[in-house]
C-alpha cells in the first residue's frame, strides 16, 4: 500500500506540473495592452474631424450610423468588461482548459476580421442619441478602466469562465473575455469606414 500510495502521489505531482499555467504569460498580456492601445487609436483616427451630419448619417434606415457604430463600441466594451468581471467573481472551473481551447484563435479568426454577423444584444444597441464630444469621454473612460486591468492584474484570468450568449462561442475564460474588446473594436472600425465609403456619405 505505501508503494502504491507513492506512486500515486508521484503521478498527481507529474499532473500538476504539466498542467497549464492559467495566468497570462508576459507576451499576452503586451499582446492585450498593444490590441487596445492599437484599436483605440484606429477608432478615435477613423472619427476625427467628422461634421455633425457625417456622424448621424445612415446608409439606410436599418443601418447604422457611424455614431451609432462608435456608441455600440463603447456599450460593448462595458458589456464585455461586466463579462469578464462574472467570470472572476465565479469559481475557478476545474475544466477550463478543456472548455476554453482554441476559443482565443477562434476569436482572433472571426472578429477584427467581420467573419460572421451577428444581432447585437439589446442592451448594447446604440441609441443614436450621443454626441462625439459624450462619446469621446464615454469611450476614453472605459478604454482606461480596460488598460489598467490588463496592466495590473494578477488573477490566473484563463481558469475563471463566464457563458457567451451566443452558441458559436459557449464558454470563454476571462483573457478571452478581455482580448474580445479590442478585437471588437477592430470589428467594428471597419464598419465605420464602410460606411464612410458609402455612395451618399455627406462631403462635409
Amino acid at each position: 500500500m505505501t508503494i502504491l500510495r507513492g506512486i500515486a502521489a508521484v503521478f498527481l505531482l507529474s499532473a500538476h506540473a504539466w498542467a497549464a499555467d492559467p495566468h497570462m504569460t508576459p507576451a499576452e498580456r503586451q499582446k492585450v495592452i498593444d490590441l487596445l492601445v492599437e484599436s483605440r487609436e484606429q477608432l478615435l483616427q477613423s472619427v476625427d474631424g467628422l461634421s455633425a451630419a457625417q456622424w448621424t448619417w445612415k446608409p439606410s434606415p436599418e443601418r447604422w450610423s457611424v455614431g451609432e457604430v462608435a456608441e455600440h463600441i463603447t456599450l460593448a466594451e462595458g458589456m464585455l468588461f461586466a463579462k469578464l468581471e462574472e467570470a472572476i467573481s465565479n469559481p475557478p472551473n476545474p475544466d477550463w482548459e478543456t472548455k476554453t481551447a482554441k476559443k482565443t484563435e477562434f476569436l482572433e479568426r472571426v472578429m477584427p476580421t467581420r467573419q460572421g454577423k451577428a444581432i447585437a444584444p439589446d442592451d448594447i444597441v446604440p441609441s443614436g442619441k450621443w454626441t462625439q464630444a459624450e462619446f469621446h469621454i464615454k469611450f476614453e473612460e472605459a478604454r482606461a478602466r480596460t488598460l489598467k486591468f490588463t496592466r495590473e492584474t494578477q488573477v490566473p484570468l484563463k481558469e475563471y469562465t463566464a457563458e457567451h450568449p451566443f452558441p458559436i462561442f459557449n464558454t470563454l475564460n476571462a483573457y478571452q473575455w478581455l482580448i474580445y474588446i479590442p478585437w471588437h473594436n477592430q470589428r467594428h472600425v471597419k464598419q465605420i469606414e464602410e460606411v464612410k465609403t458609402t455612395p451618399g456619405f455627406p462631403k462635409e
